[in-house]
């Protein structure tokens, strides 16, 4: 028998420090940059987002690939293609160290789409870290405070 897989991931990180770096002119191309990886890695992104500090990442994994590699690979990589466009992510500080990953079933796929792209209405309410909290209640995700945004 062959190996057959569906693992559908929401996988949130941010910004060092929750430095505010993406804005209406640099995000697209951050974006695109980011789906470019997944797809090179044989994963399907299904939607890529944020808003000023932080990412939001809707895929379904490869079943080659390792989630941790795939979020280094991305996180490496995007922070590459900053620095090398620094004129457009000037105020980028670098990634925080962890990420957030949750998974779903495929039948989620429409509303996590929906979620991601209304970031800006979203975070009219709530910050990146009361969202991640949130999260992380929610899926019963244990967590220390003092380590949620390094």
């Amino acid at each position: 028998m062959s190996t057959y897989t569906q693992i559908l991931y929401q996988v949130v990180f941010g910004s060092k420090n929750h430095i505010a770096f993406m804005t209406a002119t640099n995000q697209e191309s951050l974006f695109k940059y980011m789906a470019g990886i997944l797809k090179n890695k044989g994963c399907h992104p299904y939607k890529v987002g944020g808003y000023k500090n932080h990412i939001h990442l809707v895929f379904s994994l490869n079943k080659t690939v390792s989630l941790s590699d795939i979020v280094k690979e991305i996180k490496q990589g995007s922070g590459d293609f900053m620095k090398s466009n620094k004129s457009l992510y000037q105020n980028f500080p670098g990634w925080q160290v962890g990420y957030g990953a949750f998974t779903y079933s495929q039948d989620s796929v429409d509303n996590l789409i929906k979620y991601v792209e209304n970031q800006h209405e979203h975070h009219r309410k709530r910050t990146f870290q009361e969202e991640l909290i949130e999260f992380l209640d929610k899926y019963n995700v244990e967590y220390k405070k003092e380590y949620l945004y390094t």
